[in-house]
């Protein structure tokens, strides 16, 4: 027993998370209307998770998503690999033409006074349409799995995404693994499928099978549908309005032993403070700040 988790001593995976996988474009410090070559990255919400837990300190960790077959899906394949995470794909064939494709991200860093500017092309996404009994969840599982992970993102891709995190968490949690959900919320990607009210709907049903939750004020508001916290923070870097909120969501979850996110005061687009903060089972805990110098904001795995 540990922070009010009951973590699996031995099991074949660390850690398994269910989400899309995307690939970004970044043309560096230079913005997209002037740019004229781009470097290719792949992440992914929930992979991001699985690959720097690999890369960092060598847990063994799996993904299970979407793979489109063409030459985009052997690239981020051949990614996934680099990064020591065992896939588990549902395989889609391209037409050649509309898809299904891997999500496209633009990004670009930014620099000084101008901030990163981030847009998407999620047309036609293959993690879309995951659904319940898509994985051989049985096999996955059947050495043990000691994690299981997921996030809003994924969640608010479709009707059915939800559906199949919900799935795998019931079984992941019959299975003793500690389940754990990003709320990462997204107003754009719930606007597609129904707007707040059926985020709200939506995430209530995830997070009830959940023991450990990440979110800022603002997803703690928005995904789970909790009123604003009466005492303001004195900067991005004070955790007082995120503790208020805490009785509220243990109140609406009981079951949840552990939330925690990160604080971020930015300066510039190239020097950040960054500290994290995190209630665990009662107790609240703050990370010493760190002074950052940013080279990629969005540069979250394959480095």
């Amino acid at each position: 027993m540990k922070y009010g988790l009951n973590i699996l001593p031995e099991a074949a995976l660390d850690f398994v998370s269910i989400g899309g996988l995307v690939y970004r474009l970044d043309p560096g410090i230079v913005p997209f209307r002037k740019a004229i070559e781009c470097k290719i990255h792949v992440s992914g919400g929930e992979f991001n998770v699985a690959a720097n837990l690999s890369d960092c300190f060598g847990m063994q960790t799996g993904i299970a998503t979407a793979m489109v077959d063409y030459p985009i899906g052997d690239l981020v394949r051949e990614r996934v690999r680099a990064m020591g995470v065992r896939p588990f794909y549902k395989h889609f064939k391209h037409d050649g033409v509309a898809g299904p494709n891997i999500a496209t991200v633009y990004s670009d860093r930014g620099q000084g006074v101008r901030p990163p500017v981030v847009f998407y092309n999620r047309s036609n996404e293959a993690a879309a349409r995951l659904k319940p009994g898509d994985f051989d969840w049985k096999s996955i599982f059947g050495r043990g799995v000691r994690w299981f992970h997921s996030g809003g993102i994924f969640a608010a891709l479709s009707e059915t995404t939800s559906e199949a995190i919900i799935e795998r968490m019931r079984a992941a949690k019959a299975a003793g693994a500690v389940i754990s959900f990003d709320l990462n919320y997204r107003a754009k990607l719930w606007k597609v499928i129904d707007g707040h009210d059926r985020a709200v709907e939506v995430i209530e049903r995830i997070v009830k099978n959940v023991d450990v939750l990440l979110g800022n004020e603002e997803d703690l508001q928005m995904g789970l549908g909790i009123p604003g916290p009466a005492v303001a923070a004195k900067s991005k870097l004070d955790p007082s309005a995120f503790f208020a909120m805490m009785d509220q969501v243990r109140e609406k979850h009981p079951q949840v032993k552990i939330v925690a996110t990160t604080l971020r005061e930015v300066h510039s687009t190239n020097r950040h403070s960054w500290s994290a903060v995190a209630w665990i089972n009662g107790s609240t805990h703050q990370a010493p700040t760190a002074e950052l110098d940013v080279y990629d904001r969005d540069r979250k795995s394959v480095v």
